[in-house]
């Protein structure tokens, strides 16, 4: 299996940078896997798991607030508005914010307040996924 490169950036900081054997992340057409040699492409992401196999065998899960990436031959950049190592999320806060969304959902009087409470209610939807989807990869026998 070949190697390339993935850096993973936020707005704050360099999050990821090393050698990979395969990436997953959430594209705004559905999810996608990358190996070396992909054609190379441009694409807005959507907030979920991005999934990064590293050359050592070693797996990482992040979630990702939506962003940008950009696949080469040789090296994957994706451009997250946030992220968060999945080990670290919270699932009761997760739950919560879900619940206040989906809340906010049906009390919306105007169109912004609609698309504001339907984002949200999309991105805690996303970590609660990113969670169960670490829980599972942690669990399951190597």
């Amino acid at each position: 299996m070949g190697i390339f490169r993935v850096d993973l950036v936020s707005a704050e900081a360099e999050i990821f940078s090393g050698p990979a054997q395969y990436v997953s992340m959430p594209g705004a057409q559905g999810d996608f896997g990358v190996l070396t040699g992909h054609a190379p492409f441009l694409t807005t992401l959507r907030p979920g798991t991005l999934h990064i196999r590293q050359a050592s065998g070693e797996e990482i899960f992040f979630y990702i607030a939506g962003g940008f990436a950009e696949v080469q031959a040789s090296v994957v950049t994706v451009m997250a508005d946030t992220v968060m190592r999945a080990d670290d999320l919270d699932e009761s806060k997760a739950e919560l914010a879900r619940r206040a969304a989906a809340e906010a959902l049906q009390n919306q009087t105007s169109r912004i307040e609609y698309a504001k409470a339907q984002a949200e209610l999309m991105e805690a939807a996303a970590q609660l996924a990113a969670i169960s989807r670490f829980r599972k990869r942690k669990s399951s026998p190597s």
